[in-house]
């Protein structure tokens, strides 16, 4: 019998029946994550759901892979007009926040 894991809806792929995105479980398995720990990080999934979207991904990893290289660019872009918007809005504010992330990185080179 198929079952289906994963849903396409508004261009975003989601586990089927929830809320979670395949984005969440394929990132958190990629950083090393196993598949019962990403049960308990996201507790509206079973553990028969992760593995089932992990096959899916599996299944279709170029398509996945491009569909989330996709969504990293579309969040850089963002990032970046929300960072001139600050720098010309709110600039003293702009200022912290750069000094703040200079000395965190600093921190841990």
């Amino acid at each position: 019998m198929n079952k289906d894991y994963v849903t396409q809806t508004d261009a975003a792929y989601r586990i089927a029946s929830t809320r979670v995105s395949l984005d969440s479980v394929v990132y958190a398995w990629l950083d090393g994550l196993s598949p019962e720990s990403i049960v308990d990080s996201y507790p509206a999934l079973t553990l028969e759901q992760v593995h089932g979207a992990l096959a899916y991904y599996l299944a279709h990893q170029e398509e996945i892979d491009q569909y989330l290289s996709q969504g990293e660019a579309e969040f850089e872009v963002l990032r970046q007009k929300l960072n001139e918007r600050l720098r010309e809005t709110k600039p003293l504010l702009y200022q912290k926040l750069m000094t703040h992330k200079q000395q965190k990185t600093s921190l841990s080179s």
